[in-house]
C-alpha cells in the first residue's frame, strides 16, 4: 500500500511547476461550506473552489454515486460508450435548448470543442474564409492555445508565439462594435453572459439580443460560456435562461461536476453533425466517474428546492456588502446575479483586491478576487444563513483590520 507522507506548502515551490502562486493554507477536509487546513483550522468557503463546489464538499450524494461507480467501471475510452454518459446527456438535452452533448474534462476543453465547432461549421456552411470568431475585451475562456487567443485578455496569451488568426475583441456590452465586428465571414461570437474573471460584470439584456440577431443574420454560431454561470450559478440552471436568448453553442463545466473534472459542450442537431467521427475527440471526455458525479449535480441543482433557495442567498449577501461599502467606504459597487457578485473597490483601494483576500484568510474565511479591483464570491448554492451570516462578520472583521493597519502604516 502506498505510504503518505509528510508533505507542507514549501513542497510546492520544491517540486511543482511555478504556474501558480497558492496561498499557505493547505485545506485537507471539507464538509458542506466549511474547510479545514493542515494546522486545524476551520475556514468559512466563499469561494466553492473558483465557482466549482456549487453543492458545497463531500456532499454525501455525491460522495455516494462517485463511491458506486469506482466500484464499478472507472474507465472504458471513447472506443466505447458507458451509462452514466449517456444517463448524463439525456438529462442535459431534456433540460436545456440542446439536442446534443460532447463531453470534455474541463472549461477549457469545452470551449476548444466550441470553437472548432465553430469553424468547421464556417467552413462548411460559408468556404474557407468564414472562420473568424469575435469575442470580447476582458473575457476569459481557459488556458489553452486556441482559447487563450479567444480571450480577450493579452497577458493569457502573450509570449506564446504567433497568435491565433482570425480571433477579434470587441468592447463588451458595446452594440455598435459588435456591429461593426460580426460580418459574412465571421463563423462565430463567443459570449460569456457574465465576464466573471474580470470583475463579475453582467451582459446587458439588449446585447446578448442583438448578438442573437447579428449571428442569424450572418449565419454565425453564437457561443455563450457559461463554465461559471451555468448549473444553477445565478438562480437558473444556466443563464441564457434568465435573459431570454437562446444559443446556438453553450459550454459547462466547474459546477457541472461539484469538484470532480468534467466539462460539456451543448448544441442542436443540425450544428453536431458538423462534427463527425475523428473531427474532435478526448480519450477520458465523458469517463463513468465525471458523469456519475455530473448527473447526480445536475439532479440536485436542477431542483425547485436549491433553485428557489439562490435569491435569498443573493439578498442576503448583498444587503450586508452594501451595508459594508456605506460604514467603510470600501466597495463603490456591489454587483451581479445569483450567487456569483462582486465588490467592486472604492477608488482609495484600487488594485489591492489580493491584500484583502489575504486579509480574509487571517480572519479564516476564503474569498476570490476578480481582477485587482474586484472582490469575487461565489459560495455554494445551498450554504446555511447561519454560514453565510458567519462568513460575513469574518470580511466584516477583515475588511476593519486591513483598513486599520493601512491607516497605521500610513499615519
Amino acid at each position: 500500500m502506498s505510504q503518505k507522507v509528510p508533505v507542507t506548502r514549501t513542497d510546492f515551490d520544491r517540486y511543482l511547476v511555478p504556474s501558480y502562486a497558492p496561498s499557505r493554507i493547505v485545506p485537507v477536509r471539507g464538509r458542506g461550506s466549511r474547510v479545514w487546513d493542515q494546522q486545524g483550522h476551520e475556514l468559512i468557503d466563499f469561494g466553492g473552489g473558483i465557482a466549482v463546489t456549487g453543492l458545497g464538499h463531500a456532499h454525501p450524494a455525491l460522495v455516494a454515486a462517485i463511491t458506486e461507480q469506482a466500484n464499478t467501471l472507472w474507465h472504458a475510452s471513447n472506443l466505447f460508450t458507458n451509462e452514466p454518459a449517456l444517463r448524463l446527456a439525456r438529462k442535459l438535452v431534456e433540460a436545456t435548448f440542446a439536442d446534443k452533448v460532447f463531453f470534455a474534462n474541463s472549461g477549457a476543453e469545452a470551449n476548444e470543442a466550441a470553437f472548432k465547432l465553430g469553424r468547421r461549421y464556417g467552413a462548411n456552411t460559408g468556404g474557407e474564409n468564414k472562420y473568424e470568431i469575435v469575442s470580447a475585451i476582458n473575457s476569459f475562456h481557459g488556458r489553452t492555445l486556441f482559447t487563450v487567443n479567444v480571450t480577450g485578455q493579452a497577458k493569457y496569451s502573450s509570449g506564446f508565439g504567433p497568435r491565433i488568426e482570425g480571433v477579434r475583441h470587441v468592447a463588451f456590452n458595446d452594440i455598435a462594435a459588435l456591429e461593426a465586428a460580426v460580418g459574412p465571414n465571421t463563423c462565430a461570437v463567443v459570449i460569456e453572459p457574465i465576464q466573471g474573471e474580470s470583475g463579475v460584470i453582467p451582459a446587458d439584456p439588449a446585447y446578448l439580443k442583438r448578438a442573437r440577431e447579428l449571428c442569424d443574420a450572418n449565419k454565425a454560431l453564437l457561443i455563450f460560456d457559461e463554465v461559471q454561470t451555468g448549473m444553477g450559478r445565478i438562480g437558473k440552471l444556466f443563464a441564457y435562461e434568465h435573459y431570454g436568448v437562446v444559443p446556438d453553442v453553450l459550454t459547462s463545466a466547474k459546477s457541472l461536476g461539484n469538484g470532480f473534472p468534467i466539462g460539456a459542450m451543448l448544441t442542436t442537431d443540425a450544428i453536431a453533425g458538423h462534427f463527425t467521427p475523428g473531427t474532435h475527440g478526448s480519450t477520458y471526455g465523458g469517463n463513468p466517474l465525471g458523469c456519475a458525479a455530473a448527473e447526480v449535480a445536475l439532479d440536485i441543482i436542477n431542483s425547485p428546492e436549491v433553485l428557489e433557495g439562490i435569491p435569498a442567498r443573493h439578498e442576503r449577501f448583498m444587503q450586508r456588502l452594501e451595508k459594508m461599502a456605506k460604514d467603510y467606504g470600501v466597495f463603490s459597487q456591489v454587483r451581479g446575479m445569483g450567487l456569483l457578485i462582486g465588490a467592486v473597490l472604492s477608488s482609495q483601494w484600487q488594485g489591492q483586491a489580493a491584500d484583502f483576500v489575504r486579509a480574509c484568510e487571517d480572519q479564516d474565511l476564503l474569498i476570490l478576487q476578480a481582477g485587482p479591483n474586484v472582490l469575487r464570491f461565489a459560495p455554494s448554492l445551498i450554504i446555511d444563513f447561519t454560514d453565510i451570516d458567519e462568513g460575513l462578520d469574518r470580511l466584516e472583521r477583515a475588511i476593519k483590520s486591513y483598513i486599520g493597519a493601512h491607516e497605521s502604516a500610513t499615519a
